[in-house]
């Protein structure tokens, strides 16, 4: 890649959501991705081979943690018939050490470089659900590599920092959850959600009110967004 063409470009990342999609009653926010996590009337697709979606050749789910990108991915994954992707845990997989353990042992840059490095690799891949990390887009090498991937449609899971740390007190309630060290302070993790939000913009094709919808209905939404999204110049039918 030349770096002459590295300028990062801007998307309007504010689509509102679809006036006209039939999601059923709006789910509240106590009731939480933890306690209807798969609540969703789309169909698995029965051909392995899969569907396709006009000019998208892959879907990244990009927010901060307790936005649903993990329980989303997998529904439109198991609905598409694609392959459902974590960034993490490809990292992981590759590490032989879960990220806590790289974070401890060999620091924050060096994690980043695998980061990007893995995200190069899925990228690169067709007909897949990506989950990215909370922080993958600080990376300017990251948000490049989103931006100049033909045919990927990047979807931010938006909703508030109360309604996020909402959701990840109730999983945390669940033994088999994901720790969240991060929300030891919520401060910090605070100036996190608002360094991180206009990164989440800047590199989505569209954004996803979810704070009042469970994934299913999200994975509903984001379907509907796409295929009635007329490909334009410069946006999703050129990325």
């Amino acid at each position: 890649m030349s770096t002459a063409t590295l300028a990062e470009p801007t998307h309007p990342a504010t689509d509102p959501m679809p006036k006209d999609l039939n999601l059923g009653k709006p789910a509240s926010a106590d009731r939480s991705f933890a306690q209807s996590p798969t609540q969703c009337s789309l169909p698995t697709h029965p051909d392995a081979a899969g569907q396709t979606l006009p000019g998208i050749d892959r879907i990244v789910l990009t927010g901060f943690m307790g936005s649903g990108k993990t329980s989303t991915g997998r529904l439109l994954a198991e609905h598409l018939g694609w392959r459902f992707l974590d960034l993490d845990h490809e990292i992981e997989a590759r590490q032989h050490r879960s990220v806590p353990q790289i974070f401890s042992e060999d620091g924050e840059p060096h994690f980043r470089h695998l980061e990007s490095a893995a995200l190069a690799s899925l990228l690169g891949q067709r007909q897949v659900v990506i989950a990215l990390g909370g922080g993958a887009p600080e990376e300017l090498g990251n948000r490049l590599l989103l931006e100049q991937t033909p045919h990927t449609a990047v979807i931010y899971l938006s909703a508030s920092f109360e309604v996020l740390v909402s959701r990840c007190t109730a999983q945390a309630a669940d033994p088999s959850a994901t720790a969240r060290p991060n929300l030891a302070d919520l401060n910090l993790a605070e100036r996190r959600f608002h360094l991180r939000h206009p990164h989440y913009q800047r590199i989505a094709t569209h954004s996803i009110e979810t704070a009042e919808r469970t994934p299913g209905e999200v994975a509903e939404a984001i379907l509907a967004r796409l295929r009635s999204a007329v490909p334009a110049t410069g946006q999703q039918g050129s990325r």
